[in-house]
């Protein structure tokens, strides 16, 4: 069986982009691969976020990943600073990979583009990726479009180690969800539905409760064709098409059908209970999850500790391949 790895980065709520593009699809990934999920919690360090709020955000994604499914018996679920080896990894991605390929990272440039600030964290948050990936001897790494670069730098940065010396990494292959692996934002889009958003009307977060998901979904911009079609001539009311479609688990064409000879109105309610429906169970789950610290902090320890018996025994390999002396732990 093949082994896949995903993880997501507890900056800002998770968002209901994050659930249908990543999170919904891991419990039914669970069953057909080895599957190993963390919390990118040191990728969270690549920009100014809050101690506190870091803190609190471990906790909720943690148990949003309880919450939607994922089963500590089926899969390795675990916080990604409390295995030490992905940091020792990093550092040797970064030696193994040159300035000018992570310069053209995309997400970087933008950073860049938008920040007078920009860490060497930032810059080297790819060969972190790298590490992540390459700890797990991963097959499979499900991202969405805007990460795909970064799988191909990891897969560079393996195929350059194994021809130096000799077959240490699997090459693992990134895989894009056909629907839902971008979900826009309900006031804007043209733009992904992200975490660190000023407009809240624009992003549905997995803790909003009924109310508030009907009023943003009741203000979702659509245009004024006043028709119901897929097409990048209707970005808003395509954008509601995907996501009545992931929810439903129907085609783009079965959703477009449904609501044929529909108004807007009935598009923007029946995608908001549809949601609701959907995301309501989990906000529940997770409140309650939250509220026993002790058996999440269990959960955490007994995923880093899977986590680092098959990291180890990679960095240990890794070690020796580049001449590095290794005094085994006792």
């Amino acid at each position: 069986m093949e082994t896949l790895y995903s993880a997501t980065k507890p900056t800002g709520k998770l968002t209901l982009g994050n659930y249908l593009g990543a999170i919904k699809n891991w419990k039914e990934m669970q069953d057909k691969y080895n599957s190993i999920f963390a919390v990118a919690d040191l990728h969270a360090l690549t920009i100014n976020v809050d101690s506190k709020e870091l803190e609190e955000n471990i906790y909720t994604q943690f148990a949003t990943f309880l919450a939607v499914g994922l089963d500590p018996e089926k899969s390795i679920i675990y916080c990604q600073s409390q295995v030490k080896e992905h940091a020792e990894l990093a550092w040797i991605m970064n030696c193994f990979t040159y300035f000018g390929e992570a310069s053209r990272m995309t997400q970087f440039k933008d950073h860049k583009a938008k920040d007078k600030v920009v860490s060497v964290g930032l810059f080297a948050y790819p060969m972190l990726m790298a590490g992540d990936i390459l700890l797990y001897n991963t097959n499979v790494v499900p991202v969405g479009v805007d990460q795909m670069q970064h799988v191909e730098i990891c897969r560079d940065i393996a195929i350059r180690f194994n021809a130096r010396y000799g077959d240490t990494f699997v090459i693992p292959r990134g895989v894009v969800p056909k629907v839902g692996a971008k979900i826009m934002g309900l006031q804007n889009p043209l733009k992904k539905m992200a975490k660190s958003e000023d407009n809240e009307n624009n992003v549905i977060y997995i803790e909003d409760d009924d109310n508030t998901i009907r009023k943003k979904f009741k203000r979702a911009v659509t245009d004024s064709l006043n028709q119901i079609k897929f097409g990048e001539s209707q970005p808003g009311v395509s954008n509601l098409l995907v996501i009545y479609s992931c929810i439903n688990k129907i085609s783009i064409e079965e959703a477009q059908k449904h609501f044929e000879g529909c108004n807007y109105g009935t598009l923007k309610s029946e995608t908001a209970e549809s949601v609701i429906r959907e995301i309501g169970p989990i906000r529940d789950k997770i409140k309650e999850l939250k509220e026993n610290r002790k058996y999440l902090d269990k959960m955490m320890k007994l995923g880093a500790e899977k986590a680092r018996k098959i990291a180890r025994e990679t960095l240990n390999k890794v070690y020796k391949k580049v001449g590095l002396v290794l005094i085994e732990d006792k």
